[in-house]
């Protein structure tokens, strides 16, 4: 009997202690003393850094969290649909950009992330239009951007067509750091 009144005593304690703010300081939820909570993180930024590592899958859950934090903004869908198309994931990659350049017809990395999806799904000549679209919100300020409507223009043009120097699309994004897309055209 002793042993069951000491167990019914220790929960209520506990209980009293999680419902009046827990043994912390904080009232959040899922706060723990000594570790960086989610919201101290920039989870756009970790991710630029994982794609810019070759780390794509640990990128999408970083972006992720983002989204989760942000919500779904034309940088948290851009950078999902980036990740997505380096994973492969052409489908879940195009329906993110779309959704992206929906949201902000002016968003240039959007645009130009969008048309490589196409051009990788040998849509020529709607990824040339979406490439034009790109350079024309970015005012021709990317040469990533011109290169990759040269491209597309090209094999609109002919789609045997063989790059002599041999160079690939290329994805961006909004600051710094570039990624590239290998195209076996």
């Amino acid at each position: 009997m002793l042993h069951k009144r000491a167990l019914s005593i220790l929960a209520l304690i506990t209980l009293a202690a999680c419902s009046s703010g827990g043994f912390g300081q904080s009232n959040d939820p899922f706060f723990a003393p000594g570790v960086a909570g989610e919201s101290d993180i920039d989870g756009l930024l970790v991710g630029h850094r994982l794609m810019a590592a070759g780390e794509y899958e640990l990128a999408l859950k970083a972006y992720t969290r983002a989204a989760a934090q942000q919500g779904l903004n034309v940088d948290t869908l851009s950078a999902l649909g980036s990740a997505n198309l380096r994973l492969g994931r052409l489908g879940q990659a195009e329906r993110l950009l779309r959704r992206a350049t929906d949201d902000d017809p002016n968003f240039p990395a959007a645009w130009n992330n969008l048309g490589v999806i196409l051009m990788e799904k040998g849509n020529y000549a709607e990824a040339a239009e979406v490439f034009r679209r790109a350079f024309a919100t970015d005012n021709g300020n990317s040469d990533q951007i011109k290169e990759n409507l040269r491209i597309s223009l090209a094999l609109v043009a002919d789609p045997f067509y063989d790059d002599p120097q041999n160079e690939d699309v290329k994805l961006v994004r909004r600051g710094s750091g570039d990624y590239v897309i290998l195209t076996a055209l």
